[in-house]
């Protein structure tokens, strides 16, 4: 069971055979051996590529808990609870992660030296259990199904432009008047060139325009220094560059749809305790970053 977890989660025979320092047809024989037993394929093999089949991808799940059980039950007999180890697989957003939580995973890695984390950058959706992560920072609710999700912070959407683009630019007094101005935005699924304007139960809903969209959230922060134009961003992404006036915050006291932030696992069972040391972690530490605040406040 523990070489079929590995295999999964390392895509290849070859890469589980040289972490268990056995041969790859002992691998091979040992998965083929246990797909007897269950009298189920769990993998689909071709010369190029591995997969696991639906029922592979269930019977993983339940799989890696059961290992993880089998750990902790150990360690409890050793004695060794308060000692967490082990390796977390953590998904993340390419901008965020980058911008915001490499450091703070650094920091995650300092308080528990025995823990090793392998960080992924992706901005694409995964299936967390074929791709063996633990835990994935998620940013919005467009969340994948058959999961648990913690809402842990949230980031308020802001308004921003260089200075010199506020000076050199027609004056901007309300929010309709963005449509006046080039406007750079986020190019993704979902996102549009209307923007939803609130203030004082007053909401108003503004067609942009603009030349520009990038699909990357580094990218759209270099824009808005450039200054091409003006734009919203969810204050994590911008905060830091208000506080040292390179960029300005436009309209204050209108609001717009702020930006959830969730951690989101396969299932609250079976968890292993380095897991758990790192979702209460995150939820102490992320609403302390730049641009983040507690959610449902």
């Amino acid at each position: 069971m523990r070489m079929f977890t590995r295999v999964i989660e390392l895509g290849s025979f070859s890469a589980a055979a040289r972490e268990e320092r056995v041969s790859q047809p002992t691998i091979s024989k040992a998965i083929a051996a246990l797909e007897r037993n269950l009298g189920v394929r769990l993998l689909d093999r071709t010369t190029t590529s591995l997969t696991p089949t639906e029922e592979g991808r269930r019977f993983y799940a339940r799989s890696k808990g059961v290992i993880e059980e089998y750990a902790e039950a150990v360690a409890e007999a050793r004695g060794q609870t308060h000692r967490l180890t082990g390796m977390l697989r953590i998904s993340a957003p390419v901008g965020l992660g980058e911008l915001r939580l490499n450091g703070l995973f650094l920091e995650f890695l300092t308080i528990y030296p025995q823990i090793e984390v392998e960080l992924i950058l992706n901005d694409r959706m995964i299936d967390m259990v074929e791709e063996g992560i633990d835990v994935a920072v998620r940013l919005g609710d467009n969340l994948p199904p058959n999961v648990i999700a913690r809402n842990i912070a949230m980031s308020p959407r802001v308004l921003v432009a260089r200075p010199d683009y506020v000076k050199r630019t027609r004056q901007i007094r309300s929010p309709k008047d963005l449509e006046e101005h080039e406007y750079i935005r986020y190019a993704g699924i979902g996102s549009g060139s209307q923007m939803e304007f609130s203030n004082d139960g007053e909401t108003i809903m503004v067609s942009t325009r603009g030349r520009y969209s990038v699909n990357n959230s580094l990218a759209l922060r270099q824009c808005f220094l450039a200054g091409m134009g003006l734009g919203t961003a969810p204050a994590w992404l911008v905060q830091d560059l208000i506080d040292a006036d390179d960029l300005v915050r436009l309209l204050p006291t209108w609001r717009m749809p702020s930006q959830a932030l969730h951690l989101v696992y396969p299932s609250r069972r079976y968890q292993p305790l380095r897991t758990k040391a790192f979702l209460q972690f995150m939820t102490e530490k992320v609403p302390k970053l730049p641009g983040f605040g507690i959610a449902g406040q």
